[in-house]
């Protein structure tokens, strides 16, 4: 995210680790590994997602099967207070009000957010869930691994 055009990092939330929410069973018993990233950006709502979806196929994404087994899933929960409803695309993300894997992160990084559609804050919406699926926040801090990457510079003159 943090090679983004045009784009700041803000935040990024802990890491957490949840069980599939697997109404369709196709997903397997693999856990998944969540968390939420604030970012600043000039580009459009629609340009971030395709950069979200291209660099989903790089990774390994098969968009002919989106609901099954995924190396990585980016979605834009929120494009600041915006709502767009497109065919492909849903801003506020349209189930992220019914999953504690996403408002846990959300939670996290800006509790008094407020979802434009619903009017209340993520906090409240944590509160308010009928969730019972697991979530682990893990102890591992984002960035301490490996550290950060610079963004692109010039390469150095020969």
């Amino acid at each position: 995210m943090g090679l983004l055009p045009q784009s700041h990092v803000c935040a990024v939330s802990s890491y957490y680790e949840t069980r599939p929410v697997d109404p369709d069973s196709c997903l397997g018993d693999t856990w998944f590994y969540n968390g939420a990233v604030k970012l600043e950006t000039s580009l459009s709502v629609r340009t971030l997602f395709e950069i979200c979806q291209e660099t989903e196929k790089a990774l390994g994404r098969d968009s002919a099967h989106r609901a099954g087994p995924r190396t990585m899933d980016f979605d834009i929960l929120f494009y600041g207070q915006q709502i767009v409803d497109e065919p492909d695309l849903s801003v506020p993300h349209p189930r992220l009000h019914l999953r504690r894997f996403v408002l846990e992160p959300l939670v996290e990084l800006d509790p008094k957010w407020n979802h434009p559609v619903f009017k209340r804050s993520v906090n409240t919406l944590l509160h308010e869930l009928d969730d019972s699926h697991e979530v682990r926040k893990l102890t591992v801090i984002p960035g301490s691994r490996y550290g950060n990457r610079p963004t692109c510079t010039q390469p150095p003159s020969s």
